[in-house]
């Protein structure tokens, strides 16, 4: 049978993105309840054009879209630079 490509190892940065990933999510979470607030408190407001023709809610939409992209490079990033300290740091240390 066709087993991993590579094999495993024990991830010592795991506690330290999990954390980054919360964080990211919290912030994302804001930024969309926005949305969610101005859709239900004044949904008039969502039609007001601010970009050309286009109204807030389509921009608005879209920048949730794109900061969600933009979200998953940086978390890519940082966990990728993480990942290499830690692990680079536990063979260091490890007798």
């Amino acid at each position: 049978m066709h087993g991993p490509a590579i094999k495993l190892e024990t991830d010592h940065a795991a506690d330290k993105k999990s954390r980054l990933g919360i964080i990211l999510f919290i912030f994302y979470i804001l930024v969309y309840s926005g949305f969610v607030v101005i859709g239900l408190a004044d949904p008039e407001l969502m039609r007001v054009h601010i970009i050309g023709k286009q109204n807030l809610a389509i921009v608005y939409g879209f920048g949730l879209i794109i900061l969600a992209i933009i979200m998953g490079f940086i978390y890519n990033a940082i966990c990728t630079g993480m990942e290499n300290r830690m692990n680079n740091k536990y063979r260091e240390d490890k007798p």
